[in-house]
């Protein structure tokens, strides 16, 4: 599951995207060890980006993933700041 806070950042981070016409629907899924938050350009078709909170099986931590259309060097988190911060900077555009 995520957070309160958790669930904040991302849709904070979301909502940017929107307003920047990057995206246009979410989904959320749940299983026993892992969330994941799908972002969509469109509302039909595979999503453009994933943010995955999976559950670390040694310590009982999380770590956070990022799977997007966009390469990116790290996709492994230990915070979900770290992860947003990457996500955000994606979605800005020079004109």
């Amino acid at each position: 599951f995520f957070s309160k806070n958790e669930l904040s950042k991302i849709l904070s981070c979301y909502s940017l995207g929107v307003s920047r016409g990057n995206w246009k629907d979410y989904a959320i899924n749940f299983s026993k060890n892992e969330a994941s938050f799908l972002m969509f350009k469109n509302t039909v078709g595979f999503p453009d980006c994933v943010l995955t909170k999976s559950l670390r099986n040694k310590k009982n931590k999380f770590i956070y993933k990022l799977q997007s259309n966009h390469h990116s060097k790290n996709n492994n988190f230990n915070h979900i700041d770290e992860l947003l911060i990457i996500l955000k900077r994606k979605n800005l555009k020079i004109i």
